[in-house]
């Protein structure tokens, strides 16, 4: 596991040698940030969210490409502290906050405190509800607005909704058995089926 591109390209992270978290392949990672940088430019000056970091890989990566501030979040003790080595191993420690929490608490801790964030990964295991279950609280937190983008990874297996009250897919991707979507802030007064 290797950071792609920008300031720290090529640097390699540290993962875990359990096999509880299961990073995001590079291929994934390369498709996902091309896709990413097609819709939204360049990454400059972003903040992002990243909720079940594991090992910041992907928050990581953000920063590499130019994000501004990087907010990762896991609830195990020894992936935050993974995401610290991996910190400090690309230089990003002054770039970014670990937060060990559950997801859901997390939001409400940082819905007091942060304000809304360009860019939000989702990356939990897969098959266990998480990813509907974030998705639900992110469509009303006052962490998203009209200018986050949300990329949701889950199994292609799993049967994800397209739409969650105001927050409504835009694109969605299969990798193998990893599936990718997109999702943004809609102000449509009728919602997606």
């Amino acid at each position: 596991m290797r950071v792609i591109a920008g300031e720290a390209r090529g640097r390699t992270l540290i993962a875990p040698k359990s096999l509880r978290v299961r990073p995001t392949a590079d291929r994934v990672k390369e498709a996902l940030f091309s896709m990413l940088l097609s819709r939204l430019g360049e990454l400059n000056d972003m903040r992002v969210l990243d909720l079940f970091a594991g090992t910041g890989n992907l928050g990581i990566e953000a920063l590499s490409r130019g994000a501004e501030f990087a907010v990762f979040v896991d609830s195990h003790r020894e992936s935050a502290e993974i995401i610290r080595k991996n910190l400090e191993i690309t230089r990003y420690t002054d770039r970014a906050r670990v937060v060990v929490q559950e997801a859901g608490n997390a939001l409400k801790i940082l819905a007091r405190g942060e304000r809304p964030f360009h860019l939000v990964f989702l990356d939990p295991p897969y098959g266990e509800g998480h990813t509907e279950k974030v998705l639900e609280l992110l469509s009303t937190s006052p962490l998203v607005d009209e200018g986050t983008t949300v990329v949701a990874e889950f199994s292609a297996k799993e049967e994800i909704p397209r739409s969650f009250g105001r927050l409504q897919e835009s694109e969605r991707r299969v990798y193998g058995d990893t599936a990718v979507s997109f999702l943004t802030i809609t102000n449509r007064g009728d919602q997606c089926p």
